[in-house]
């Protein structure tokens, strides 16, 4: 029998294309991934938000859905006010690329460092809207709530001996 007969090349083709709709699962699957970490950790960060004005209010007179009366008050806020928007960045990333780690079939710490830096691009336009914010809030916030976070998230996500 020959080597290249037409049963063995109609397997290897069907073989491919099996592999082929696999890869697509895979992405739609990793996208799908990603989608539901921004949403989850956008959903997380409104919340702590919120919950966190609720708890410790905003100096008087700010409203926090109002950017123009944030900025006319950002002077009046104490450290202990702005630890609401670190957390709420902070945890929203963690949470998102926690998420997107678990729901990812491959490519884990890809999809939780876009998380990461999806979010710090939020946090880089919030610093750029917000320009009278304290230059030591804005560090700490862009440095160490976005990229780490999106690491942290993997890590949990993974497990100890899964990474």
């Amino acid at each position: 029998m020959p080597l290249n007969s037409s049963n063995d090349h109609a397997n290897s083709s069907v073989a491919f294309s099996g592999w082929r709709s696999n890869l697509r699962l895979r992405i739609l699957c990793n996208i799908g991934a990603g989608l539901a970490g921004l949403i989850l950790g956008g959903l997380a960060n409104g919340a702590i938000i919120a919950g966190g004005a609720a708890a410790l209010p905003p100096p008087p007179g700010v409203d926090i859905n109002d950017i123009v009366s944030i900025n006319a008050h950002i002077g009046e806020y104490s450290v202990l006010q702005l630890s609401v928007p670190f957390a709420a960045h902070a945890m929203g990333t963690l949470i998102g690329a926690y998420i997107a780690t678990l729901l990812a079939l491959s490519q884990k710490l890809t999809i939780a460092m876009v998380i990461g830096v999806m979010f710090l691009v939020g946090g880089v336009i919030a610093v750029m809207m917000i320009p009278d914010c304290p230059l030591w809030f804005s560090a700490l916030d862009l440095s160490v709530a976005y990229l780490p976070m999106g690491w942290l998230g993997w890590r949990m996500g993974c497990g100890p001996k899964r990474a």
